[in-house]
């Protein structure tokens, strides 16, 4: 039955996509958010056509819970990882096997899905980490009205921002004068592949870590990934020999997903290599805002999930390593944020995209 509230309202839906799971979230009419899903199972490995029936029954079950009628929807607005093209063609992307994913046309498969439940809508494509960065900065700016603003203090007059997301790779997205920024072909914000100095590392071997086609870039310091690497060496030393992680079992990466946990409790190890990442990370952002001269800096992704005291000082590392390497004209950057939405910021991106693409 439908609500006698939402009968006259036009939805949009942001839907992300991610390797494990994705989220959906709805919006109404005077761009406010009326629904976001608990995340679910993406399916990526039953393929493209199993992933697209669980984002469609998750909408519709979304609808259905707000007492709506699905052809109601008039845009939806689809993130995904990249490299995308601008129309949502995938393109060997990591986080989806590329023999089941590589040049498939998500955004074109799934709007035909929908259309036949709702004919006139539209889908409309946005790479994840561009996604982010726009749900930061209509959440933070006020566009877009959400009950649950995690770490908001107030509405924050910013016209651009740049944002990093920190997870198994490192991600990233630009919105400048209140737009996402997309680029030529769909693939600006790759932050994870810019360059590193010989500086950025504690040793060498962290260097050595191939990510894309290359060496020391922002991705192989900064994340999950680059932990691994360099959780491995350091247990080779003689200092960490009798560390509690080499009397475990278990992969290098399970040990890597438990240094969280461990800085939380002061252990020399975990904070050791998560004040190299912040290092790293500070020397990265320097360079994306001498191209960008940014209102502000965001960092997303798992490293806002640590400890108030494991996160600030996570903060105050990289800022210090900013200020080290700035020119003095770049001194003046107040502090680099942690996101203020957590894990909902892409799919609040792909909803104010829904919104953006119909006016």
């Amino acid at each position: 039955m439908l609500s006698a509230r939402y009968r006259s309202v036009t939805f949009y839906v942001g839907v992300d996509v991610g390797g494990t799971t994705t989220t959906v979230t709805i919006g109404g009419n005077e761009q406010n958010v009326l629904y976001v899903s608990d995340q679910f199972a993406t399916r990526s490995t039953d393929g493209p056509h199993a992933t697209i029936a669980a984002i469609v029954e998750q909408v519709q079950q979304g609808m259905k819970g707000l007492g709506a009628s699905v052809d109601q929807i008039t845009s939806l607005g689809l993130a995904t990882p990249g490299p995308a093209t601008l129309d949502g063609v995938l393109l060997k992307t990591p986080n989806l096997d590329p023999t089941a994913w590589d040049r498939y046309p998500i955004r074109l498969e799934l709007e035909k899905e929908l259309k036949k439940l709702v004919p006139e809508i539209a889908v409309h494509y946005v790479g994840d980490g561009q996604a982010a960065a726009l749900g930061e900065y209509v959440i933070r700016n006020g566009k877009l009205s959400w009950e649950s603003k995690l770490g908001i203090r107030s509405v924050e007059d910013v016209s651009s921002l740049f944002m990093v997301i920190v997870g198994t790779g490192l991600g990233g997205g630009e919105v400048r004068n209140g737009q996402v920024v997309r680029g030529l072909e769909g693939r600006a914000g790759h932050a994870g592949h810019v360059l590193l100095p010989e500086y950025a590392f504690r040793h060498e071997h962290d260097r050595k870590l191939v990510v894309g086609n290359a060496t020391a870039t922002i991705e192989s310091a900064v994340s999950l990934t680059g932990l691994t690497h360099q959780l491995e060496y350091r247990l080779s030393l003689p200092q960490w020999k009798d560390h509690v992680l080499n009397q475990q079992s278990g992969t290098f990466k399970d040990k890597a997903k438990q240094l969280r946990d461990l800085a939380d409790g002061g252990d020399a190890l975990a904070l050791e290599l998560f004040d190299d990442q912040a290092k790293a990370l500070g020397i990265g952002l320097l360079s994306i805002n001498y191209l960008g001269d940014y209102d502000l800096v965001v960092i997303g992704g798992g490293v806002c999930d640590l400890s108030e005291t494991v996160r600030n000082r996570y903060r105050q590392r990289a800022e210090d390593a900013y200020r080290q390497y700035c020119l003095d004209g770049f001194k003046n950057l107040t502090q680099f944020e942690f996101s203020a939405c957590g894990d909902d910021a892409p799919v609040l991106g792909a909803l104010a995209h829904a919104y953006a693409m119909m006016k």
